[in-house]
């Protein structure tokens, strides 16, 4: 397993190694044991996974509020994704600031998105699925989100097209109207 930091504190990309012959490939996707060699002591508590039928559907940007925060495992096994994390973290260097990458189920790379992170993805092909592990369950009452849009931010999304989205997801606040408990260094 390969562990690539990225510009923001604890948003790490995770590229597993992939054993392949002529049979096919196999590669293990996740050890609690492993990740603990690197520093990355997670407790994952529930595995999730979404279908997408249309190329251009964006999920997010969520997350849930302390003390139900989510640390996400994310990989895309069907399809491709531009998976992004942005830093929401009141007083960090960072905050505001966005990593993004694509996914696929071809590339098999995940990416870990920490407490204090919102987390959203667009679809880049037709027929994904995106399985995710979270390290706390899930609470409407702590569930949150940021438009996907927000000049602040200024993610690129890809396909420059209007992404389908939510009900839900086209009513979110800017980050800085945004329900936000989270404080770097805490």
């Amino acid at each position: 397993m390969n562990v690539v930091e990225t510009k923001l504190e604890g948003v790490v990309v995770i590229e597993p190694k992939v054993f392949g012959d002529h049979r096919g490939w196999f590669s293990e996707t996740y050890s609690d044991a492993k990740f603990k060699e690197v520093g990355l002591e997670y407790q994952f508590v529930q595995d999730n996974q979404s279908f997408s039928a249309a190329k251009g559907t964006l999920r997010g940007l969520h997350y849930q509020l302390d003390p139900k925060a989510q640390t996400k495992l994310v990989r895309c096994t069907r399809g491709a994704i531009y998976d992004v994390a942005v830093d929401i973290r009141k007083g960090s260097p960072t905050y505001g600031q966005w990593f993004g990458i694509e996914l696929s189920a071809e590339n098999k790379k995940q990416l870990l998105v920490p407490k204090g992170f919102a987390h959203a993805f667009m679809t880049l092909t037709d027929d994904v699925e995106v399985q995710y592990k979270v390290d706390e369950l899930y609470s409407p009452e702590n569930d949150r989100g940021i438009i996907w849009n927000d000049p602040d931010i200024g993610i690129e999304w890809p396909l420059g097209i209007t992404p389908v989205l939510s009900e839900k997801d086209e009513k979110a606040p800017l980050l800085k109207n945004a329900d936000n408990n989270f404080t770097y260094g805490v």
